[in-house]
């Protein structure tokens, strides 16, 4: 990420043994370099990034900005950034800033802690305020004391991730997009920080909006090729985003070293080695579940690596595989490269797939959110209350706490980067970016401000993404894509009428669709995950003594949520004694 760890020392005996167990912890993320440094009332960790990559600490005297993650300032990255970023007057100016990362500024005796525009990367502290941590299990292990958040466990088995403030550890939350910490000598305090976007479509003609977005992402690309080269990995497979990301890459000369991830039959395989075929460029394959065959008396080993390797849960809940994710891992940041990705490309279609009409963000939350089996919780899941909270979660990340009536079309849409970008690619970039840079340009705050603006009817089915496509690189647009059609015209009846059919299910029926395929069958998903009892029952008790009080597993027929439940089960042994049920 590289790594923050930063805690109050008015309490000596609580920030010698914090700083004990952050050293330790950041030892086994394999952080090396730890450079430590004393503020006013704090003492400040920084690691720099595993692998490589640029700089993320700067030392001016009595000055300091220590940085986790990827940042853009005034166009620049490393030192140059952390200059500009040091040198900035005043308040923050989100027009000069890029990038998802974890911020500590000291500047002229004055020290503030912050994240990026939309919180994405994760920051860490406890209800005092004591602490601020980019490593979950860090912070973990300087409480004395730990419990389960009920709303978040579920959130994390049934929805891969916590979204919103929380944590799945009661008395640990995440900074949020909306304030940032000032730090004294006597403590520290959070103050709030305007974070608009636009509330409204924005109507002009289609080749002014295509070069808006188009100068927006290339100058992005820009910058970080700047610092990169050619010395940047790229996916590509059979939609819309990782093309978008290659013809930006391409516009701007680069040449980048692409890889598919997959089984050789799937799709996407084929699609990505066809367009490479096409295009003249090599396309590394690489299938992470055939990666290598694990002995059961290897396994505890692995998954104990993967478990501080990923700060304790994985996205997806993926802890329990063959190695395979840290290995194409390594390899997107090999000698320190930049690793690019398509996420939040989406912020260009109709994500919720609802109607071009008002609406409340307890429909987001029923529509999409509602992806659970009853009969998989005990009676500690009361369904109205879950639901409930991913409403309230979104309301207070769209700045609008307790607003239960129908809100704009283009609010609702906000609700995609703010807060399930924000939770699931927010756990994948602060992962990721513990090891060297990443490039996620359709996060960026101001495309992202673009693209709310795009009318519902440009988004859906693609069009406007497959049109920004072709006027960047005609030649990646005409070739074939999983959707069966390319992108070089409009998409094709086959596309349109899938999407419509979804947006013209009644909110009702989505909401119970996952529960009625359940009723079918067991249902499989596509991170897999070595889960078999002669390899699970080797890391944790199969009886699940810490999840048994919120789900039945005999009963879990998801492969997904069963693996999920599986990993809090190791974070509940991982904490031992410090875990109060």
């Amino acid at each position: 990420m590289a790594g923050l760890f930063l805690v109050q020392t008015r309490s000596p005996d609580f920030a010698r043994e914090a700083l004990a167990a952050a050293r330790d912890q950041f030892a086994r993320h394999g952080f090396t370099g730890v450079v430590e440094t004393e503020l006013p009332g704090w003492q400040l960790l920084h690691a720099p990034h595993i692998i490589g990559g640029p700089d993320s600490l700067l030392i001016d005297g009595d000055d300091l900005v220590a940085v986790a993650g990827t940042l853009t300032c005034d166009g620049k990255m490393g030192r140059p950034a952390l200059e500009a970023l040091l040198g900035m007057a005043g308040e923050i100016d989100w027009s000069r800033i890029g990038g998802q990362f974890a911020a500590l500024v000291r500047k002229g005796g004055r020290t503030r802690v912050f994240t990026d525009y939309f919180a994405s990367f994760q920051l860490f502290h406890d209800a005092e305020l004591r602490l601020f941590s980019t490593s979950l299990l860090s912070a973990a292990r300087a409480l004395p004391r730990l419990t389960f958040h009920r709303q978040s466990v579920y959130e994390f088995a049934f929805n891969v991730v916590p979204i919103g403030n929380d944590s799945v550890l009661a008395e640990l939350k995440r900074l949020g997009p909306h304030h940032l910490a000032d730090l004294t000598d006597r403590g520290a305090t959070l103050r709030a920080q305007a974070k608009p976007l636009p509330d409204a479509v924005v109507e002009m003609p289609i080749g002014d909006r295509i070069a808006l977005h188009r100068d927006r992402l290339t100058k992005i690309v820009r910058d970080h090729l700047a610092v990169f080269g050619d010395h940047v990995f790229c996916p590509l497979s059979g939609g819309l985003d990782s093309r978008l990301l290659l013809a930006l890459l391409r516009s701007e000369g680069c040449r980048p070293n692409l890889y598919v991830y997959g089984q050789a039959q799937d799709q996407d395989v084929s699609t990505a080695k066809s367009i490479g075929r096409a295009i003249g460029s090599e396309v590394k394959w690489f299938d992470k579940e055939g990666y290598r065959e694990v002995a059961p008396d290897e396994f505890p080993e692995l998954v104990e690596r993967t478990f501080h390797d990923h700060d304790a849960l994985p996205n997806f809940g993926g802890l329990f595989d063959n190695g395979g994710n840290a290995a194409a891992r390594d390899a997107r940041h090999s000698g320190g490269a930049l690793a690019a990705s398509g996420g939040c490309g989406e912020v260009f279609r109709n994500f919720f797939f609802l109607p071009d009409r008002p609406t409340r963000a307890e429909t987001v939350a029923r529509a999409f959110f509602a992806r659970y089996a009853k009969s998989d919780a005990t009676e500690a899941f009361d369904e109205r209350e879950f639901l409930r909270g991913i409403e309230d979660k979104i309301l207070a990340d769209l700045g609008l706490p307790g607003e239960r009536s129908k809100l704009p079309r283009t609010v609702i849409e906000q609700i995609y980067p703010r807060v399930r970008c924000r939770s699931l690619f927010g756990k994948e970039i602060s992962d990721e970016a513990r090891h060297g840079a990443y490039l996620m340009p359709f996060l960026d705050h101001q495309v992202v401000a673009a693209g709310i603006t795009l009318p519902m009817r440009l988004k859906n089915a693609g069009r406007f993404e497959a049109m920004l496509i072709n006027a960047i690189d005609p030649e990646l647009a005409r070739q074939p894509s999983a959707y069966g059609h390319d992108f070089a015209g409009p998409p094709s009846l086959g596309h349109r009428l899938s999407e419509w059919s979804t947006r013209v299910r009644p909110v009702g029926l989505r909401h119970r669709s996952y529960a009625l395929q359940r009723r079918f069958g067991p249902v499989g998903d596509e991170h897999g995950g070595i889960l078999e009892p002669e390899y699970l029952g080797r890391v944790i008790d199969l009886g699940f003594p810490a999840m048994r009080r919120f789900f039945r597993p005999e009963r879990i027929q998801d492969h997904s949520v069963y693996r999920r439940v599986a990993c809090l089960e190791y974070l509940a042994k991982h904490l031992g004694s410090r875990l109060a049920h």
